[in-house]
C-alpha cells in the first residue's frame, strides 16, 4: 500500500552519520548494516518535533522515514546546523516512495531488521507482521492504508505528525521503551531535559492503546471524567477502517486512566484501554 502520509529523507556525505548523532535521540554512529533504529529529534525544550524511523540504504547514505507532514519543516531545521559538516539532506520522497506490507507478503526477518537495503520489518500487531519499503513495492498495492494506520496505533510506536509536532517529551509517548531513546549517547538538543525525566521520575504521562465510539483524528484532546474543563491528554495516532472499531494511540495523565474518557470533548466518543503491546513501567 502506497504511504502518501509518510515522507524519507536522504543524509548523504561523509559527516552524515556524526551530524545526525548529535541531533537525534539515538545513536546513529552506532547504527550496524541490515539494522533499522527509531529515532527522535527535538525541540531545545526536549519535545519531539519529528519522529524517524533510520537506517542506511546501499551506498551507505542514511535513510529517515517520518510523517510526511512534518517533513519540510524538520529538513530546514536539520539543515540550518549542517554548517561546515560533510552532510548533504535532501527530500527523497518522490525518488523512494514509502509503501507497506502486511501478512505473509512480509519478508522473514526479525524486528528492526533490513532486506535488501530498503525494507524494514517492524513489530508486528497481534501477529499481523508489517513492513516498511523504500521504493516501488507492487506487492502492497491493493492494501488499505488505513488498515495500515490502524495497526500502527495499535503497534504503541508514535509517530510524530504535524498535529502533535513539539507536544511530547519523548517519555509521554512511550518513546524511550521501544527503543527510540538511547541514554548513553551524549548531547542532542533537548537532551537535559529528556534525561530530567528519565532519572528523576518525572514521567506523570504515558501512551495508551485504546478503542473508541468513533472516529478519531490526531491532536484531539481527551477528557477525563473527573475534569470537562482541562483535557487529560491527546491523540497521537487514530484510524478506522471500514468494519473494524475504530483504534488510536493516545498520551492520557496516568492518573486519569481510570476514569471514563472521552475524545474531542468531554461528550465525544468513549475510548476504553486496549491491550498494551509492551509493558509500562509502573507510576513513579
Amino acid at each position: 500500500m502506497p504511504l502518501t502520509d509518510w515522507g524519507l529523507i536522504r543524509a548523504s556525505g561523509d559527516d552524515a552519520r556524526s551530524f545526525l548523532h548529535g541531533q537525534l535521540t539515538q545513536d546513529i554512529q552506532g547504527l550496524q548494516p541490515g539494522r533499522a533504529r527509531l529515532a527522535g529529534y527535538c525541540s531545545a525544550k526536549g519535545r519531539l518535533l519529528a519522529s524517524f524511523v533510520v537506517w542506511a540504504d546501499a551506498g551507505g547514505d542514511l535513510l529517515l522515514a517520518c510523517s510526511a507532514d512534518v517533513l519540510p519543516a524538520t529538513l530546514k531545521r536539520l539543515s540550518m546546523f549542517v554548517l561546515r559538516a560533510k552532510c548533504k539532506l535532501t527530500d527523497a520522497t518522490a525518488e523512494l516512495p514509502l509503501h507497506g506490507l502486511v501478512g505473509s507478503a512480509v519478508p522473514a526477518g526479525d524486528d528492526w531488521q533490513v532486506v535488501d537495503h530498503r525494507v524494514v520489518i517492524l513489530p508486528a500487531v497481534n501477529g499481523v507482521r508489517r513492513a516498511l519499503v523504500a521504493g516501488a513495492s507492487p506487492a502492497a498495492a491493493a492494501l488499505d492504508p488505513e488498515l495500515w494506520r490502524w495497526l500502527e496505533a495499535r503497534s504503541g510506536i508514535a509517530r510524530v505528525v504535524a498535529a502533535n509536532s513539539e507536544q511530547f517529551v519523548p517519555q509521554m509517548v512511550n518513546w524511550e521503551l521501544v527503543g527510540g531513546v538511547n541514554f548513553q549517547k551524549g548531547c542532542y538538543p533537548g537532551q537535559e531535559v529528556v534525561a530530567r525525566s528519565q532519572y528523576r521520575g518525572t514521567t506523570k504521562r504515558r501512551a495508551y492503546v485504546v478503542q473508541a465510539d468513533g472516529a478519531l483524528a490526531a491532536g484531539q484532546d481527551v477528557f477525563a471524567a473527573s475534569d470537562a474543563d482541562q483535557p487529560a491528554g491527546r491523540v497521537v495516532l487514530a484510524a478506522a477502517p471500514a468494519g473494524m472499531a475504530p483504534a488510536a494511540l493516545v498520551e492520557l495523565k496516568i492518573a486519569a486512566t481510570d476514569e471514563r474518557l472521552h475524545a474531542g470533548s468531554p461528550d465525544g466518543p468513549l475510548l476504553r484501554l486496549g491491550d498494551q503491546p509492551y509493558a509500562l513501567p509502573a507510576a513513579e
